[in-house]
């Protein structure tokens, strides 16, 4: 995960530099831009998800298309992760009377929790400017519609308990998903030179997400209710914009 990120920043810094040698006549007027960006998220869980999980990150990709008109529309995709986890019944059922998991070298197994997920949406909203000398920068909203994941990852530093091994693992991991809404509200700052572009605000995302595992191993209950799972936070994201209007050419004749 970390070095696909690094090379996805590199990749973005490099795009970055030499976005910053295209035309600059379009600043003062409201253009076609195509706004990629990456960014980062700090979240809360609310509802059903903040009996699970505590404080998790966020971090994605976005791909915008800006109309002339200030409206938005694209998508983005997102990777969830913490090492909250709230649930105390997880490997209940393999401990000892003194509370230990023995691995099968003898000796206490050291297993961790964490929080995983992921996200798609698709994403339509509006800039509305409060600088007339920034036509393209303001106030930005979107409202999203996707798909929401989430689970537990349980892991065993030392692969010395085969009951969370391989398919057992599923029986542990609270795997829930299902379908997404999200709202936004933040700024979005285009700078003239082009070299600063960024966004950030706050984000609200609501899920009805459908547990996705039969049967859970250390309680041994079925969980078929539908979830209702929450998020709010603040993100930030770095911005690479492509202004897709040029300088316009006149020619005279003598």
């Amino acid at each position: 995960m970390k070095k696909h990120f690094t090379l996805c920043l590199l990749v973005f810094c490099c795009c970055s530099i030499f976005a910053q040698n295209t035309d600059k006549s379009t600043d003062k007027k409201k253009v076609n831009i195509s706004l990629f960006s990456l960014d980062y998220g700090m979240q809360l869980p609310l509802f059903d998800l903040s009996k699970r999980f505590g404080v998790n990150s966020n971090m994605g990709i976005n791909y915008l298309l800006k109309t002339k008109n200030n409206l938005l529309i694209g998508a983005d995709a997102h990777f969830l992760f913490g090492n909250s986890v709230k649930e105390d019944s997880l490997a209940f059922n393999l401990s000892n009377s003194q509370g230990y998991v023995i691995g099968t070298d003898g000796f206490p197994a050291e297993l961790r929790f964490l929080e995983r997920g992921l996200s798609f949406s698709g994403k339509i909203g509006g800039i509305i400017p409060i600088n007339s000398n920034k036509p393209n920068s303001g106030i930005m909203v979107l409202l999203g519609a996707g798909y929401l994941q989430h689970k537990i990852r349980v892991d065993d530093m030392n692969d010395v308990v085969p009951q969370i091994q391989d398919e057992y693992n599923k029986g542990y991991d609270r795997l829930a998903a299902g379908f997404m809404l999200s709202q936004f509200v933040g700024y979005l700052y285009l700078d003239d030179k082009r070299r600063v572009n960024f966004f950030a605000g706050l984000e609200f995302t609501q899920a009805f997400a459908q547990p996705q595992r039969p049967y859970y191993f250390d309680t041994q209950t079925i969980e078929s209710k539908q979830r209702l799972d929450g998020l709010v936070g603040f993100r930030v994201g770095w911005v690479l914009p492509i202004y897709t209007e040029h300088t316009e050419q006149k020619y005279y004749t003598r």
